[in-house]
């Protein structure tokens, strides 16, 4: 990489904690820190110990989503949107996708150089998914604003963009009662699971995780995505050669840029790890983006090779709470890299532009990413 990855992603702090302080408890946060990872997938893996339960607090409607559920709820929840991510749906949506990152690409080619982040990665993925919620297009301002302020470390936006949504989708909820339409919002609020309707927190958690998972790790994969082709010259003329090559590309960029960084659980039951005894109550922090660089796993893990294989990060979670819309990302950012390398084989970020990290220790987000495009 032609650019210092530890400025941006902690990998020195993360291998020096997989190597002294595996599982280790962080006494200013009252959480446990674990790094390594055979004991990240133990935890995604392991809901019965490790519960994703949120605390059903009415400001904090996200914890209402099946993000923040465990069985029986959430295989309900999951059997219940999981029909709008089928693969059949799923590839059903990549002409749409194909025109509007056209569509994208001609705007930005008509300036020469742009923000990739504000111009190309953020929007496509923001349209596709606010279509899919049948929510308005006009609004889309409001929708990156919202998603960004969610996973930023700013607790007070966190729980103010909550509150926000809330209202928004809360109106168009009691729309679709009245009037339903062929969108996941009516699917929603007309479902019903063993007789009973979602609740009204349900149906806006829902809609609030599904609008900002559906754009958030779509837009970093595909910006980290940009970064590493440029950065890297061998890997763009392969690309370039051999259009086959981008989806295992792509995996490599769930790897080495992890956009979920880091993840929580709550402890259900005394449980030990790697000689560490949690207690029941005690909250632990996955660091996702350092597991995906453990070399117990990962021969050469600060190497971005798009040749790896296996690949088995864990970028898209593990277990249940393997990432809904998965396919939907890998598609979008599919689609993405084979236009910028038709269209723009030779772009190169703007250099003069130092990188910085948004304000998010879950999510792995560059603040802006100028290209030129030629």
């Amino acid at each position: 990489m032609d650019w210092n990855s530890n400025e941006i992603i902690p990998l020195t702090w993360f291998r020096n904690m997989r190597d002294t302080s595996p599982v280790t408890f962080n006494s200013d946060r009252n959480i446990w820190d674990v790094f390594k990872y055979e004991d990240v997938k133990t935890v995604f893996t392991r809901h019965e110990i490790f519960s994703s339960q949120g605390s059903e607090n009415a400001e904090e409607p996200i914890d209402s989503s099946v993000l923040r559920t465990d069985p029986p709820k959430h295989r309900q929840l999951r059997m219940l949107v999981s029909q709008a991510f089928t693969p059949r749906v799923i590839e059903g949506l990549a002409p749409q996708i194909s025109t509007v990152t056209q569509s994208l690409f001609d705007q930005a080619e008509a300036q020469g150089a742009v923000d990739a982040l504000e111009s190309i990665a953020s929007p496509l993925p923001i349209v596709v998914i606010a279509e899919m919620l049948g929510v308005s297009l006009a609004d889309r301002g409001r929708f990156k604003s919202w998603s960004d302020d969610l996973v930023s470390n700013d607790y007070d936006k966190y729980i103010q963009c909550q509150k926000e949504m809330s209202e928004y989708f809360s109106v168009i909820a009691n729309e679709r009662r009245r009037e339903p339409q062929d969108d996941l919002i009516s699917n929603l609020v007309h479902a019903n699971i063993q007789g009973e309707q979602l609740s009204d927190i349900e149906i806006i958690g829902f809609c609030i995780l599904l609008l900002v998972a559906g754009n958030e790790t779509t837009t970093n994969l595909i910006a980290s995505a940009m970064l590493c082709i440029d950065s890297l010259p061998d890997v763009r003329e392969q690309l370039i050669a051999d259009r086959t090559l981008i989806p295992s590309a792509l995996e490599e960029v769930f790897r080495y840029c992890s956009p979920v960084q880091s993840m929580f659980r709550s402890v259900k039951q005394d449980t030990e790890l790697r000689g560490q005894q949690l207690f029941a109550g005690q909250f632990v922090n996955m660091w996702i983006g350092s597991a995906n660089h453990d070399d117990e796993v990962f021969e050469h893990p600060d190497m971005f090779n798009i040749h790896r294989n296996p690949n088995p990060h864990l970028g898209l979670g593990s277990g249940i709470h393997y990432c809904l819309g998965s396919q939907l990302a890998r598609m979008e950012a599919k689609i993405v890299i084979e236009a910028l390398l038709d269209r723009f084989p030779h772009f190169q970020r703007d250099r003069s532009h130092v990188l910085e990290r948004a304000n998010s220790t879950m999510m792995f987000s560059l603040t802006k990413l100028p290209i030129l495009l030629k």
